[in-house]
C-alpha cells in the first residue's frame, strides 16, 4: 500500500497540520508513507504523477474562512484535472482539518468541499477529521497521543487510521481538545496580546477603523 501525507499548511515549519500528521504516523503500523508539502499555489507535473500511484492521499490543513487554503485549492485544481485525464486506479481520500475554533464542527464545509472534490475528480472519499483548539496543537507536539488534552484525538486518529489501512470510508469525526473552553478562551487572548506587543502595537489598535 502506498500511501502519501500531504500537509497543506502554508507554514514552511512549526504547523499544526504537520504535528497531527506525525501523531497520525503511529498508528500506520510503519507503512512507507510518501511526504509533501503543498505551501505553494503550483504542482509539479513529477508530483502529480506520484500521487496518481498512490492508493491512499491524506491531506492536514488549517480552515481558511469556513474552507480550504486558497493555495491548496489551486493544487487540488491542478490535481482534478490531472487525475480525470489519466488511466487511473483506485484512489482513496481521507482529510484532517484542524481550525482555531474550540468546535471541531466548524471544519464541516471544508470537508465536505474535499469530498465534493473526490466526485469531481473521479476517486473515492474515504473519511475526515474536523479537529477543533488548533491554536494549540502545536505546543501539545511532545504529549503522547491519547493521552491529556489529545485523548479525543487519539481516539478519532485510531479508527481514522483503521479505515485507511483496510481501504475503507467512514463518517466523518469532529472533536476538540480535553481541556476548558474557557481556559482555551484565555490562552488565545494571551497569545494575541503577545503578537501585538511584538508588532510593536497597543490592544487598543486592534479596534482601529480606517
Amino acid at each position: 500500500m502506498k500511501i502519501a501525507f500531504i500537509n497543506g499548511s502554508p507554514k514552511i515549519k512549526g504547523s499544526a497540520s504537520a504535528c497531527i500528521l506525525k501523531d497520525l504516523k503511529l498508528f500506520l503500523n510503519n507503512n512507507i508513507i510518501s511526504e509533501y508539502n503543498f505551501n505553494k499555489k503550483k504542482l509539479t507535473l513529477k508530483q502529480m504523477e506520484e500521487l496518481a500511484r498512490c492508493d491512499i492521499l491524506v491531506f492536514a490543513f488549517p480552515l481558511y474562512v469556513d474552507g480550504i487554503p486558497s493555495h491548496l485549492l489551486n493544487c487540488l485544481i491542478q490535481l482534478e484535472k490531472f487525475f480525470i485525464e489519466i488511466e487511473q486506479k483506485e484512489i482513496i481520500v481521507y482529510c484532517l482539518v484542524n481550525c482555531g475554533f474550540y468546535e471541531g464542527h466548524q471544519n464541516k464545509l471544508a470537508i465536505e468541499i474535499m469530498e465534493n472534490w473526490c466526485k469531481k475528480s473521479g476517486i473515492k472519499w474515504g473519511q475526515g477529521i474536523g479537529i477543533g483548539a488548533g491554536g494549540m496543537i502545536t505546543s501539545l507536539k511532545n504529549v503522547p497521543i491519547g493521552h491529556g488534552p489529545k485523548k479525543n484525538l487519539g481516539k478519532a486518529l485510531k479508527e481514522f487510521s483503521g479505515n485507511i489501512l483496510k481501504g475503507t470510508s467512514g463518517e466523518n469525526i469532529f472533536i476538540t481538545a480535553n481541556f476548558p473552553r474557557i481556559l482555551y478562551k484565555l490562552a488565545a487572548e494571551m497569545g494575541w496580546r503577545h503578537l501585538i506587543k511584538a508588532n510593536g502595537l497597543k490592544r487598543k489598535d486592534l479596534f482601529l477603523k480606517k
